[in-house]
């Protein structure tokens, strides 16, 4: 297990700092720690001695993280991991993959009752989105909408009403909160990735059958590890080498699987690439035109 570094420590570079924006640091921290209980004792020939977890609360604070080297690797979903690549200069290591995707899609859906059945018919309606730093139920969603030419605005609840002209949106916190609000009328559509919509945890069937989808996305990675911009270059080589790898050594299925349920680490070859600028570009836009 690696060791509680000291601040003195940090400094001097022998340990390697594992960050991830989080609202829960509490239960968050195994997760974290799992991975790098089985990274640091296979980079100590390159100085590596401990490992640190250290969570910020929003973009903001982590993006100060990384252009002041207090933390050297980010684990995020992909539209976070970009938003900080372009503030920081930070770097894609590798495309995590859970619940056997490396890509997902996210799905806007409304009651088979309603009458909706596309996109142009949400105006004068409410759609209810997860939080801000959602990629699957906010910013893809999101930029959906604004792609088929419609305007956003954020609502004080599901209760209240957005103009004729316009798609209001509330933020429900959870999937399961989104399918319950459109399920009991609350808000007309909701939003969240394929994944949950096939995941009884997060959509009762009960729920489902009176659901319907109207639009899907084009796929996105379903997370992303990210450095910093000035992490040794011997470091960055090392750690990509040694994620690619944990799903073939059988030391680090249990580390995996702790973190945070992943499954393995992918090289960003031409398609990831093409799509994490997709949703980098979503994620401008959604930032410029609604926030």
């Amino acid at each position: 297990m690696p060791a509680i570094a000291s601040n003195a420590e940090v400094a001097e570079g022998h340990t390697l700092v594992l960050g991830r924006i989080s609202d829960d640091p509490k239960r968050h921290y195994d997760q974290l720690k799992a991975l790098l209980e089985y990274v640091v004792p296979r980079m100590n020939d390159l100085g590596v001695r401990r490992g640190r977890v250290l969570m910020a609360s929003d973009v903001q604070q982590m993006a100060s993280y990384l252009r002041r080297g207090r933390v050297d690797w980010v684990t995020e979903t992909a539209t976070t991991g970009m938003l900080l690549a372009e503030r920081t200069g930070a770097q894609p290591l590798v495309i995590t993959e859970r619940d056997a995707a490396p890509l997902y899609r996210s799905v806007i859906f409304v009651r088979r009752d309603s009458g909706i059945e596309s996109l142009q018919e949400l105006r004068g309606h409410t759609i209810a989105f997860q939080n801000r730093n959602s990629t699957s139920a906010y910013y893809a969603p999101a930029a959906a909408l604004l792609e088929a030419g419609l305007r956003l605005e954020i609502l004080l609840s599901p209760r209240d009403l957005p103009a004729a002209d316009v798609v209001g949106y509330v933020f429900a916190e959870s999937e399961s909160n989104i399918a319950a609000w459109v399920h009991k009328r609350l808000v007309i559509a909701g939003s969240f990735s394929n994944l949950d919509w096939q995941n009884p945890r997060r959509l009762p069937p009960l729920f489902q059958r009176d659901l319907k989808v109207i639009h899907t996305t084009e796929p996105y990675p379903r997370g992303v590890e990210i450095t910093r911009a000035d992490m040794p270059r011997a470091w960055v080589e090392r750690l990509r080498k040694l994620l690619v790898q944990a799903a073939d050594d059988p030391q680090a299925e249990e580390h995996l699987k702790r973190f945070f349920g992943t499954n393995r680490f992918l090289p960003i070859d031409d398609e990831f690439q093409r799509a994490l600028q997709q949703t980098a570009q979503a994620a401008a836009r959604v930032k410029a035109v609604i926030e």
